[in-house]
């Protein structure tokens, strides 16, 4: 029999030909000890090149493409390729990992970089969106990230000399980022006119910003900041690839094959031509080089290392630069799969795509010759004398050469197809020439190879072949995978087996045969291995396979599966495989990574030396996992355990489901839910004990609590037990099973971890019963073992997903430091070293690890066994390096680091706990032993059989069975405490009798349940074949038990409580008596399951007996007869009760019917459901007919409603269901969906409840946890203890409180980001710089006699020197966002400054001098803004603004925390709230922010600012969440409000609880939309609501509602630090007694009232804030006001119009002020100097347009509604009025001579008026033929011409008065204008921008001067361009600050001011202009 081990020798890796030169970059370094460091295939190399010796880092599993040095040059990052790439950082010195960077990146890692610290690493995927990731690389952890770019980016650069800096280039792009928080924010590079916009390809950083790059041409492009400066042209003759930077300059290196180096300034210093030295090379190599290509160059001294494409390292001197040295050599690119060993030399021959043959020295480690062919080579041979080495060609040829000079012998084609495989015979006669034509040709070797014979028979190519030793035989394999015997030298094909049995083969290289079937895994065809080579002497086995795979076997392997080691190093396929001529060594080649890689290897050695293998072998990790042979001498499993692993845990429904589904079933059920619905109960239940452990499935869970109590779990519940008051506590915080236990080391908390989708572990403290930290996000279906640290800091928890993740968690901060797949198998135990924190190990099936932390992964090594058991348990022991573990024989291993020194038989089968003392351990198997140890091993010092003998008299409860199986064992207070699989749990005293503690039924599902007609018991009878009967009473016992034949589902006392009936699984039932259960009588009728069983009421004179074969049998009970039987159910029967006349049964069945019997005949009787209610039942435990119709589930597609029981009163009905939910409903139950009270303690489902006779108890069971449950009942009326955990009904009531148009505008408002914005005038046609102009019809000659061209605009008002306008400085701006924001303002510096925002602008206010100051960095609407109240963080502010999706770029939402008076950045938080962030606010401590998203989920996120780094996130809400507010004295506590919403949150670690509001304690209260939120002392929250009152919370309970607060909705409410007392704001009409504004004591039971003074109908306030005695106020109508608090005097700091757009905009002709007119109908009269607005009329419509006379007396309005209205300035009042239009006027105008007035309109029209004919203002013309509504008009300044601006895009120009169109373009080209405010004509052209799809230029005003134009466009931009701009696409400067869609923009007078108007902002913005100097 063949051993079935995998081999004892193994290989070693000691040399590697090749340097990745092809599609990589700047990979080649020299490290601190001048060694060089790259890298090939997948394998990290350090050459030494003085030693001539290379270490190898073999951490990666795929091709490494990018490699970085650390600025300490010895640690190196690698990046790999793959599906889930990871990044390595590693010692170059000793080549161990230090970190591992993953679960960030897909498809691969592109490039990399390390900042100056050398603290922050930087990463460049290949994905799609090429993302850039910064990383703390040392904690594995992500700082930022950002999509990169559309297309590929080649490199990444820090800026060396300013921190948080970045460049990145690539196609078609430069890129310079800035980190700010965890934001990276881009700027692109601007080529502008100095270069061409071309790829770049490399670059380096320089001083004073400026970063130098080299491009795709060979130019060095020069960068001085974002633009480029100058170029370098010609700097290599094409692509420049590499570029290094050193203290004395920087060295490039280019496609040209020359390194040229520059100086510090990129002066050039000198260049090297490697093409001209003598080892370079013009012509191509490979088949598609051009020549010696540079791809890396790295200078350091007086030493330049270059890296070629074509696998070269050069190293050149620089003071003897012509003569570099050639040291490191490889193929070129193509594939490799040509490979031959020499037969008695070390030497090896390989041959390549890139034609090349090359010989190498396996002792030299070098190349020692090489020659080009003319064809790609695929195969080769040396002759057995070494001389001849044959060479089969792709092209379907061979050729032979000499090898001593390479000269050619022969070369024949007799093929077409590639030569795959050719052999010299052994007595070298002759050469077989496989083909892929399927034959095998046969040439002589001294007829100078002439065929002598062919092969055929071959259906498919050839891949191997092999001589026999004696020459007469060959046998082929094919790629079918059929293996062929042919003689030889005839090639006939043998067909008769029996001659072959004695052929003995010269070589083993065949993939096909019996001797080799071992390589093929067990239960797969697929057909990987590439190469095999047998190793006769040592009887070893090589393979080369598909995966990148080297494995080493036993040869002959004869069964399919053998076991093997394997060695990484290759990272795709390997092509060919050969052991070198003495076996040495072995030779692999790469096929795509074109490598070749020579392992030592090593023999079979004592074990002692094993002990001293180098750090590197035991990388490869050996005695591989996927080996998966029936290993004979592996023992069977044992079935406990093989049961265990068998268990899946997998839910049909996460409870994390059910609010999606909940939403998905709302929708369909809108309508009823309108109805009224029951209320909830009043009673309620609380939890008071429970029976069970589990035991059945789960080790080491029971502890000893540093209180002396007892901790352990079962369900979904965490039992904290005290033995000495026999009372339970529990931890109710789980919603599903929980399946294992650690506990602290300082006893007083405890993690458990639960079944979920995504599973959680809590972590809570065993006195408080509250969670610390919830650990949530990496572990799918479950977490199955837990471990914390000797410190305590640290927990390692393993996941139930197929690879069974390991995680090690900082717990407290809820971070996760590291993680990595553990094991295909089970994972049973994970034990972190309590010496090194840094270690740990995990133990399961076939499976012992020892894992070290590096960075974000861990690193494993497997144990050091023989063969790998099955390992159920594990600990440290006395020193860093002891750990035992104990198998599932018996055995305790020792272990030392990873090697096994011996082995402890310790039990009778499986040792399933283990514990460590001080000296000595103790341990527990299935043989129900419990043994103690020293602290060897090597004595058992005692051991306790747990037997029934011993059970001491005070046990509460009885011992099942002697010697059950240990499961747990824990030690403590002088008892060794002890819980077996039979869900005991029993404390064993040191001197040997045993108490019983707790238990519960065994493994099974546990179904009957009956309670004693009038005593506290109950009896259970569960499928693990017991009946058991329980003592309810405060002493909590199993009174007695009883063993069944078979399982039962059901069972029932008789009414006067002596007999007891059980029905069983197989269709039998018994009566037993109920206190000995001893058998009465039993029967045995049907074949299927008894589900119910029941007695009749009164003397129980009838027995109903219901099965699973759809009838029920009804017995007398005194004559043991059947009497009836009632027939007509078509389905199992579930539920069954009797009237209390015992005359009628009520009957439920699995097909949801409903139906009646008359006993005891069994008679069916049909009832009208109107009787069914009047009938009196004797139980009621049916769950369907019209009186318990609520309580079936809005999702009860997904869930059954199991059982159900109604109190003895009537009045509760408790249920059951599939979800492990408790309900109780108020009786009856009618109309859908009743409201209920519910708790979550079983995990599964819930399959029965029962009241007790008195009901004072609720009992209840649970299927699979195996639980009995009892809960303590208080009716209603009794409000001793605090309201429990219990939560509300599903659906909230739909109505919410009333309705509000503020409320709905602000709920439905959906924000998008400018740069999405279309257009706002409903535009057609074509746009202007789309246009094809028509060449004029008289071009005139260019000489000319014509007058010269006039003025295109009267320049009248500027001084003498005309100068251009160089910016524009933003200086004022009017405007506040508070219709749609709230709780934006606020004081700054004690009064002195206030701040609030407007479009994407923060503005800070000094109320003193009035002067404003802005914060400019938001790109995009500012929604919210909060500051941060904590003295050590002053006037630190944060904004968070609308966004698009949540994908991390720059158009990302993001919040900005800044310092309000030096408006610097401090920090920019990217985040994951799509569409915006709608609420911001600081923590107590000041360091943490919360932030609420106006995405779907409106997700609530919590951060920490300072970092950029996100602590915790979760859904919110369905529906919109306005506010989210920390407590003011806490960083773990906040409440958010919304539509339907009030949420109590708590942060532990790193994941958010939440509880909702409980309003059932107030009668008649409603959930309504709450608007905002305050703080009171002693955990009292402020809610305000949409109708005005203010509910009262005490934690989350309603305590009392302010009726009425206000008369609207309350907007805003703010609590003051100081003192507490809380003001409020609301919408309210101003009264006498009342006001919208109120300041309420700290209980909001007294308030003062504020009115005021705005003279608005409404007051409505939407932000309030206090300082020293003054109260800031921000309203719905954009006024900021200050209100005494003494005098209640109102002080109106900041004014705005309220809604938008404002659309006209006229500025006075000599004074700085201006007029704005908007929808608000208003017109408003601004001072720019005095900084206010002086005036404001109310017009009573919209207004449209404004417009002031030449002379500035006189105001013309346009309106909405077609009106237009002259006032006289000095007055104000109204000089005259018209409306001959009905559509809005868009523009309206003055002429120049003040006589004519031109009203254009949207009804294509303009109407003319003589002003001269007085204020009566008849027509007198109008202009007609206009295409489409008009923009914009301008008079001539002569006022005889007109040019209007229409909506198709065209300019037209009419005569003034007639209106009669003027066409000839020579006439309007010598027409001088007044004014241009025109986006259309000629003349600005190159206004237009490129990115204008669906936006618009919006308006334009053109300077007084004549010399600028400025524009607004739909984007928000204000525009600065030279006038005229004929050319397209002109230059210009942007302004950025308004939102989208600027409606007009204006010069004041003298060209002082722009002042531009915004659409969506409602804001205007003031900017002073800066001239050019004369």
């Amino acid at each position: 029999m063949a051993d079935r081990t995998a081999p004892n020798c193994h290989l070693r890796l000691e040399w590697v030909y090749g340097y990745r030169g092809h599609q990589c970059r700047n990979n080649l370094y020299y490290t601190a000890a001048k060694e060089i460091v790259y890298f090939v295939a997948g394998v990290g190399v350090v050459y030494n090149t003085r030693e001539h010796k290379q270490k190898f880092y073999l951490g990666h599993n795929d091709d490494i493409i990018s490699l970085a040095l650390h600025p300490e040059r010895v640690l190196v990052a690698t990046g790999q390729v793959g599906k889930e790439p990871y990044i390595c950082v590693w010692d170059s010195y000793t080549v161990q990992t230090v970190s591992i960077l993953k679960d960030v990146h897909t498809h691969g890692i592109a490039c990399l970089a390390f900042d100056l610290e050398g603290q922050c690493l930087v990463s460049v995927g290949l994905d799609s969106k090429n993302t850039i990731c910064v990383w703390d690389w040392r904690r594995g952890k992500v700082l930022a990230a950002a999509p990169g770019h559309t297309d590929r980016i080649f490199d990444i650069s820090w800026d060396l000399y300013q921190p948080s800096k970045l460049v990145s280039c690539g196609v078609k792009h430069i890129k310079f980022w800035s980190l700010c928080g965890n934001a990276l924010t881009p700027k692109r590079g601007v080529f502008g006119k100095t270069g061409d916009l071309q790829t770049i390809l490399c670059l380096a950083c320089a001083k004073d910003e400026v970063t130098y790059s080299g491009a795709l041409n060979g130019d060095i492009y020069v960068w001085k900041g974002i633009n480029l400066m100058r170029t370098v042209q010609g700097a290599h003759g094409s692509g420049i690839f590499s570029m290094n930077a050193c203290e004395e300059g920087f060295a490039t290196g280019g496609r040209d094959g020359c390194v040229r180096l520059w100086d510090l300034n990129f002066k050039p210093i000198t260049v090297i031509d490697l093409r001209e030295t003598d080892q370079g090379y013009k012509v191509a190599r490979g088949e598609n080089s051009r020549g010696l290509s540079v791809r890396s160059v790295c200078w350091r001294g007086d030493h330049i290392l270059v890296g070629t494409q074509d696998s070269e390292i050069f190293e050149v001197v620089v003071h003897d630069r012509n003569k570099p040295f050639l040291i490191m050599q490889g193929h070129c690119e193509g594939e490799l799969w040509a490979l031959a060993v020499h037969p008695t030399k070390p030497l090896a021959m390989t041959g390549s795509d890139d034609r090349s043959v090359r010989i190498w020295s396996l002792i030299d480690h070098a190349l020692i010759a090489r020659c080009n062919m003319e064809e790609p080579i695929r195969c080769a041979a040396v002759s057995t004398d070494g001389i001849h080495l044959a060479l089969g060609m792709k092209d379907g040829s061979f050729t032979v050469l000499r090898v001593r000079d390479m000269t050619e012998v022969v070369h024949i084609k007799d093929r077409k197809e590639a030569i795959h495989e050719l052999k010299y015979s052994p007595d070298g006669g002759h050469l077989a020439v496989g083909s892929n034509d399927n034959s095998v040709d046969i040439y002589g070797v001294v007829q100078r190879y002439k065929k002598v014979g062919e092969c055929i028979g071959s259906n498919s190519f050839i891949t191997h072949m092999d001589w026999s030793t004696d020459s007469k035989y060959l046998q082929t394999n094919n790629g079918s995978g059929r293996r062929l015997f042919y003689r030889m030298p005839s090639g006939k094909e043998v067909t008769n087996r029996e001659e072959l049995k004695l052929v003995q083969w010269a070589s083993w290289t065949c993939v096909l045969g019996p001797e080799v079937n071992g390589i093929w895994p067990k239960y797969s065809d697929i057909n990987d291995i590439n190469s095999v080579d047998a190793n006769f002497n040592n009887q070893v086995l090589v393979t080369a396979d598909d995966y990148g795979l080297v494995k080493l076997l036993r040869y002959p392997c004869i069964k399919k599966g053998a076991k093997f080691k394997k060695y990484l190093g290759h990272s795709a396929h390997i092509t060919n495989a050969r052991w070198s001529h003495d076996y040495q060594w072995v030779i692999t080649i790469g096929g795509a990574d074109h490598s070749v890689f020579q392992w030592k290897f090593v023999p079979e050695r004592k074990s002692k030396e094993a002990l001293h293998i180098a750090p590197q072998e035991t990388l490869a990790d050996s005695n591989s996992e996927e080996s998966d042979s029936d290993q004979s001498d592996v023992p069977e499993m044992d079935s406990e355990i093989e049961q265990e692993t068998q268990l899946t845990y997998r839910r049909q429904v996460y409870k994390e489901d059910l609010p999606q589904l909940k939403e998905q079933c709302k929708e369909k059920h809108r309508a009823t839910a309108m109805k009224k619905r029951e209320r909830a109960p009043g009673s309620r239940v609380k939890l008071h004990f429970i029976h069970g452990y589990r035991g059945y499935d789960c080790r080491s869970n029971l502890f000893y609590t540093q209180a002396g109590e007892i901790v352990y779990h079962v369900a979904a519940v965490g039992v904290v037990y005290n033995r000495q008051q026999n009372t339970q506590r529990f931890y109710m915080g789980h919603d599903d099973d929980i399946l294992c236990l650690a506990i602290h080391p300082l006893k007083d908390f405890v993690a458990t971890g639960q079944v979920g989708r995504d599973s959680a572990i809590h972590i809570w403290d065993t006195e408080m019963l509250k969670p610390m930290s919830v650990l949530k996000g990496f572990h799918q279906l479950g977490v199955c073992a837990l471990d914390f640290s000797a410190d305590g800091k640290r927990l390692a928890s393993v996941g139930l997903d197929d690879n069974h993740t390991i995680v090690l968690w900082d717990w407290r901060k809820g971070e996760k430091l590291s993680a990595m797949r553990g094991s295909k198998d089970k994972i049973f135990v994970v034990k972190i070293n309590p010496y090194l924190p840094d270690k740990l190990i995990t133990a399961g099936v076939k499976h012992m690890k020892f894992w070290h932390k590096a960075g974000g992964g861990l690193i494993g090594r497997k144990g050091n066994m023989g063969k790998t058991e099955t390992m159920m348990c594990a600990v440290y022991g006395w020193s860093e390096e002891m750990v035992f573990s104990g198998t599932c024989t018996g055995d305790i291993c020792i272990w030392r680091d990873m090697f096994l020194m011996k082995t402890v038989k310790a039990h009778d089968g499986p040792v399933f706990s283990m514990h460590a003392l001080e000296k000595g351990f103790v341990t527990g198997g299935k043989d129900g032993i419990v043994a103690l140890w020293d602290d060897t091993f090597e004595r058992c010092l005692k051991t306790y059989a747990i037997k029934r003998a011993v059970l001491a008299p005070g046990s509460k409860g009885l011992l099942l069975e002697d010697n059950p199986s240990i499961r747990a064992i824990s030690l403590g207070h002088g008892h060794i405490l002890v819980g077996t699989k039979n869900g005991e749990i029993l404390e064993v005293d040191k001197s040997g009798p045993i108490t019983l503690l707790v238990q519960g039924h065994m493994e099974g599902e546990v179904w009957g349940l009956a309670t004693h007609p009038h005593l506290p018991l109950c009896a259970t009878v569960s499928d693990d074949k017991t009946l058991r009967i329980w003592d309810l009473s405060p002493s909590h016992c199993m009174l007695a038990v009883r063993k069944l034949r078979k399982g039962g589902r059901c069972c029932c006392f008789s009414p006067d409580g002596k007999a007891l009936a059980v029905g069983l699984n197989d269709g039998s039932f018994l009566i037993v008596n109920a206190d000995t259960l001893e058998d009465l009588v039993s029967f045995h009728h049907r074949k299927d399951i008894i589900s119910d069983i029941r007695f009749s009421p009164g003397a129980g004179k009838y027995l109903a007996v219901a099965s699973g074969d759809t009838f029920v049998d009804i017995y007398n009970v005194m004559s043991s007869k059947r009497v009836g039987v009632c027939k007509g159910c078509l389905n199992y029967i579930t539920h069954l009760d009797w009237d209390k006349r015992g005359k009628l049964l009520q009957v439920n069945t699995g097909a949801k019917e409903q139906f009646f019997f008359e006993a005891p005949r069994g008679k069916k009787q049909t009832i009208p459901s109107t009787e069914v209610e009047k009938i009196d039942w004797s139980t009621w435990t049916c769950v369907l007919g019209t009186s318990v119709e609520g309580i079936w589930p809005v999702i009860s597609e997904v869930t059954e409603v199991t059982a159900a029981c109604l109190s003895n009163d009537r009045k509760v009905l408790a249920t059951g269901d599939d979800l492990g939910y408790v309900k109780l409903f108020r009786y009856p139950v009618k109309g859908k969906y009743a409201k209920f009270k519910r708790y979550v303690a079983h995990s599964a489902h819930v399959t029965n409840v029962r009241w007790t006779h008195d009901d004072s108890l609720l009992v209840t069971v649970g299927g699979g946890d195996t639980c009995l449950m009892i809960w303590a009942h208080e009716p209603e009326g009794h409000r001793e203890f605090k309201q429990c955990d219990s939560e509300e009904s599903d659906i909230e009531s739909e109505d919410d409180g009333g309705y509000d148009s503020d409320v709905t505008r602000e709920n439905e408002i959906t924000y998008t980001i400018k740069a999405l914005s279309s257009n706002m005038r409903p535009m057609i046609g074509v746009k202007p710089h789309l246009q094809l102009k028509e060449p004029s019809v008289d071009e005139r000659p260019p000489v000319s006699r014509a007058l010269p061209q006039p003025e295109k605009l009267q320049t009248n008002n500027v001084g003498k020197k005309k100068r251009p306008i160089e910016d524009l400085v933003l200086d004022l701006v009017f405007g506040y966002r508070g219709n749609d924001c709230r709780n934006n303002v606020h004081y700054l510096n004690e009064g002195a400054d206030i701040i609030y925002h407007t479009a994407s602008i923060g503005i800070v206010l000094n109320l003193t001098t009035s002067c404003q100051s802005f914060y400019v960095e938001h790109s995009d609407d500012i929604l919210c803004l909060t500051i941060n109240q904590h003295p050590k963080f002053p006037n630190v502010v944060a904004t968070g603004q609308v966004g698009d999706t949540g994908d991390m770029s720059a158009t990302s939402p993001s919040i900005h925390v800044w310092d309000a008076m030096t408006k610097q950045t401090l920090s920019v938080l990217r985040c994951f709230h799509s569409g915006g962030v709608c609420s911001v606010s600081f923590s107590a401590t000041g360091k943490l922010l919360l932030s609420t998203g106006l995405d779907p989920e409106h997700t609530v996120t919590i951060w920490k600012w300072q970092e950029g780094a996100k602590v915790a996130s979760r859904i919110g809400h369905t529906q919109r969440i306005f506010v989210a507010e920390f407590r003011p004295d806490s960083d773990t506590h906040f409440v958010s409000v919304g539509i339907k919403h009030v949420r109590f949150w708590t942060l532990a670690g790193r994941a958010l609880l939440s509880k909702k509001g409980v309003l059932s304690t107030i009668e008649d209260a409603r959930m309504q939309t709450m608007l905002s939120v305050a703080f009171g002392a002693n955990n009292l929250t402020f809610t305000g609501t949409i109708s005005g009152d203010v509910c009262v919370w005490k934690e989350h309970i309603l305590v009392r509602i302010v009726a009425k607060a206000h008369t609207g909705p309350v907007f805003t409410m703010y609590t003051t630090l100081r003192d507490g007392l809380i003001v409020t704001g609301g919408k309210e009409r101003p009264s006498k007694e009342g006001g919208a504004l109120k300041l309420w004591d700290q209980e909001l039971k007294r308030c003062r009232a504020f009115r005021l003074e705005t003279g608005q109908i409404i007051d409505c306030v939407r932000s309030v804030c206090r300082g020293k005695g003054k109260i800031l106020v921000g309203t719905r109508n954009a006024e900021i006001i200050e209100v005494g608090e003494k005098n209640a005097a109102c002080n109106i700091l900041v004014n705005g119009h309220m809604d938008g757009p404002i659309w006209g905009l006229a500025t006075h002709p000599s004074r700085d002020v201006f007029l704005s007119a908007a929808e608000d109908g208003t017109v408003r009269l601004w001072d720019i100097p005095e900084k206010k607005m002086l005036n404001k009329v109310n017009l009573g419509h919209p207004a449209h347009t404004i417009s002031y006379s030449p002379e500035g007396d006189m105001v013309a309005i346009g309106m909405k509604n077609g009106e237009f209205i002259i006032l006289l300035v000095a007055s104000l009042k109204i000089w005259g009025k018209k409306r001959d239009r009905r559509s809005p006027i868009q523009d309206i105008r003055f002429s120049p001579n003040s006589r004519y007035l031109a009203v254009g309109s949207n009804e294509s029209s303009v109407d003319f008026y003589d002003l001269t004919l007085g204020p009566q203002l008849n027509r007198i013309n109008c202009c007609r033929d206009i295409p489409s509504f008009v923009m914009q008009m301008d008079f001539s300044a002569d006022s005889n011409s007109v040019q209007i601006s229409t909506g198709t895009y065209k300019r037209l120009v009419y005569e003034v008065p007639s209106g009669k169109p003027v066409t000839e373009q020579s006439l309007i080209d010598r027409i001088t204008w007044a004014s241009w405010t025109s986006v259309l004509g000629d003349e600005v052209v190159g206004i237009w921008s490129r990115n204008t799809d669906k936006a618009d230029v919006t308006c334009a005003c053109v300077s007084h001067s004549g010399l600028n134009v400025a524009t607004g466009d739909d984007f928000g931009m204000v525009k600065l361009f030279d006038f005229p701009c004929p050319e397209k696409f002109a230059k210009h400067k942007r302004f950025l600050g308004h939102s989208a869609h600027l409606t007009n923009v204006r010069f004041t007078s003298g060209d002082r001011f722009v002042v531009s108007a915004g659409g969506d902002d409602r804001s205007l913005f003031v900017w002073r202009c800066v001239h050019a100097p004369h």
